[in-house]
């Protein structure tokens, strides 16, 4: 049966004079952006332009905030206060909704970016940190998350609707976290290869470790990264095989309902 899956990749992080990835290329083949919201790249220019463009394409979009550090890109670990961190993460959500609600699009996810997302996907207590942002701006935001992640766990509490993603170029431990980038296969390499290790958890029903160990779980989405000098063809060659084998490409908000 065919059933609609979604694939996402962040966007909008270019900044200034400092031009990232070809957000152009992918808004064509993806069906979620997860936009930056000037933490750790983008600006409101880009940020207005990202969002026009996808609305221009049918694209649905997602703020994609994360802790303040321009110059690390938010990869950099932070130790931030409960109380500040929720404010900055309303913050960014809410320049986002600014700027979609003047360009006649919608923000439907939050997605966090980085540092920020690989510790909520480990720490409870962050996790509840961040979905409870999220729902203090609004309970109908989803929440795209890790499977098998503190922070979909944490979604789930704060009563937001959870999308639950994999990685297109990541390999996973048998806890379900992700390999450490220092580690070796930590990244899978080449469009044909990413296709490969997607199909293979869809079919499976879950994350396929490194180990071959299979762990249960639902995909809505598919994070297709945007950054690398292969990104557009190995997003195209993803959203091509995945519709061979008989799914159906869609935004993220028509993969949470039945």
């Amino acid at each position: 049966m065919n059933r609609k899956i979604n694939l996402n990749a962040d966007l909008g992080e270019s900044f200034g004079a400092w031009s990232m990835g070809s957000d152009s290329a992918l808004l064509d083949v993806v069906g979620s952006a997860n936009i930056a919201c000037g933490f750790h790249g983008g600006d409101p220019l880009v940020m207005r332009q990202t969002v026009r463009a996808a609305r221009e394409r049918g694209v649905s979009i997602g703020a994609h905030p994360s802790f303040p550090d321009l110059q690390g890109f938010g990869r950099r670990r932070m130790d931030v206060p409960a109380d500040e961190l929720a404010a900055m993460l309303i913050y960014q959500i809410g320049a986002l909704q600014a700027m979609a609600a003047v360009e006649g699009h919608a923000v439907s996810h939050v997605k966090p970016h980085g540092a920020l997302n690989n510790m909520a996907c480990a720490d409870a207590r962050l996790a509840d940190v961040v979905a409870g942002a999220v729902a203090a701006v609004s309970r109908d935001l989803i929440l795209l998350a890790p499977a098998h992640s503190q922070l979909a766990q944490a979604g789930a509490r704060a009563g937001l609707p959870v999308a639950l993603e994999v990685f297109a170029d990541r390999a996973y431990l048998d806890d379900g976290q992700l390999v450490p980038r220092s580690q070796p296969g930590a990244m899978i390499h080449g469009a044909q290869a990413s296709l490969d290790h997607v199909l293979r958890m869809l079919d499976a029903g879950g994350l396929v470790t490194l180990s071959g160990k299979v762990l249960p779980t639902k995909i809505h989405s598919i994070c297709v990264h945007g950054d690398g000098p292969d990104a557009v063809a190995s997003a195209r060659c993803i959203a091509a095989g995945l519709e061979r084998a008989g799914h159906i490409t869609a935004p993220l908000t028509e993969t949470l309902t039945p």
